[in-house]
């Protein structure tokens, strides 16, 4: 017994605007949402410029005294869930909320509030390590508090695989209410990484772009002189409900969470697979979940990161995967325009996803000047384009080789 799974409520606070409505205006208006580090002091890293949440105030959104006690990355999801609960107008406290669940992804967890007291600690001794210290910074916090500000009693739990963490969260999402084990699971992720240590590690993986004189140029995925991603920072929360609970209370659908595939690459810590091969597994799962074509497909929300082995990776696997039609699909990186949110990337990238599938727009892949020879497909260069698009992927990969990809189609009911 399979339900279809639906998506009825959306929620995101990202580098492009604090809501959907922004989020999504700024992608096809082709905007950068990147700047100069203003979090810290970043004149003595390699990389100083970051993709930051704009005028992000946490009190919209919980009291004070939670606020205090809760680290960016988890206010940022209670954030998001609000505004996805909200507008799905799902009601989590029916039947005590126990067969509704939440899934919230994060690479890293409460990084900010680690950094923090780790230097009360050193300078100022264990005794003014705070008692949240351990609460606020544990990655499932996000998921713990997001089900008690809702009331969601089912399924609780966070999923950690770096940058495939959001879509982990959502494809598990799916097979909860797939598999009839709950009606409604709010799923996303959730990150918040532009903090000193955090940029420095990466920095010192020589992973970012150091073009810090032109950040709204930075992130450029699939182009011959892109020189490493830019970190982002923000949540993204889906409400994925079984079509039969959904069509119960009248709620409106958006589009149906069709497949998801999951893989391993079993080869490197950072680097992906030769030739894209666990990529290229993860979207055939995912068509399979689905019981769809390759050639049904006419869109692919790309993980497309701005460095050299993921970009020529993924378009390998793409090739792969759909064979002729590869040439006749539509590939797009939002992250030229939000950079890199980790944990949270596959979560706002399916929201984009949703949004192309719902308006007939496609967000295009922003500062493509001069393509890389090895990356051949149409990444819809700089300007958004109208399109029907019925089926779409959205793929997510991970430091560790971990693959996810979503299928995504329009609702037909």
């Amino acid at each position: 017994m399979r339900e279809k799974v639906v998506i009825t409520g959306m929620g995101a606070v990202t580098p492009l605007g604090l809501s959907i409505g922004s989020f999504w205006n700024g992608l096809i208006e082709g905007r950068s949402g990147v700047g100069p580090v203003t979090r810290f002091d970043a004149s003595l890293l390699k990389t100083r410029i970051a993709a930051e949440l704009k005028g992000f105030d946490p009190t919209q959104y919980m009291d004070g005294k939670l606020a205090k006690r809760t680290d960016p990355f988890t206010q940022y999801a209670i954030a998001a869930s609000t505004q996805a609960v909200e507008h799905s107008g799902l009601d989590c406290t029916e039947n005590r909320g126990e067969r509704i669940g939440v899934i919230i992804g994060s690479g890293i967890g409460g990084t900010t509030t680690w950094e923090g007291q780790h230097r009360a600690l050193v300078e100022r001794g264990p005794d003014r390590v705070s008692p949240f210290f351990v609460p606020m910074m544990i990655a499932d916090m996000a998921a713990g508090q997001v089900s008690m500000v809702h009331g969601a009693w089912g399924f609780n739990y966070a999923t950690v695989s770096a940058c495939a963490s959001g879509a982990h969260a959502i494809g598990e999402a799916f097979r909860l209410v797939r598999y009839g084990e709950q009606d409604a699971v709010l799923g996303g992720g959730s990150e918040a990484p532009v903090t000193p240590l955090a940029m420095a590690g990466f920095c010192s993986l020589r992973a970012m772009s150091t073009r810090n004189e032109e950040p709204e140029r930075a992130s450029r995925p699939f182009e011959r002189d892109r020189d490493g991603f830019i970190m982002g920072e923000g949540a993204a929360i889906l409400v994925l409900e079984s079509e039969t609970h959904a069509k119960a209370r009248g709620a409106k659908i958006y589009a149906e969470l069709a497949g998801y595939g999951a893989t391993a690459d079993a080869h490197h810590i950072t680097e992906p697979a030769p030739e894209g091969e666990g990529a290229a597994r993860a979207m055939d799962l995912a068509l399979k979940s689905a019981g769809l074509r390759p050639e049904e497909v006419q869109y692919i929300n790309a993980h497309g990161t701005s460095t050299e082995f993921n970009d020529r990776c993924e378009s390998q696997a793409i090739r792969t995967v759909f064979g002729d039609h590869a040439s006749r699909l539509m590939v797009s990186s939002t992250k030229s325009m939000t950079g890199h949110l980790l944990g949270a990337a596959g979560a706002i990238e399916a929201v984009a996803t949703v949004f192309s599938i719902m308006n007939g727009i496609v967000p295009p892949t922003i500062n493509l000047e001069n393509p890389d020879p090895e990356c051949d497909l149409d990444y819809v260069p700089n300007t958004a384009r109208r399109a029907e698009v019925e089926v779409a992927l959205s793929n997510s990969f991970g430091f560790g080789g971990h693959n996810v990809s979503l299928a995504i189609r329009r609702y037909r009911g």
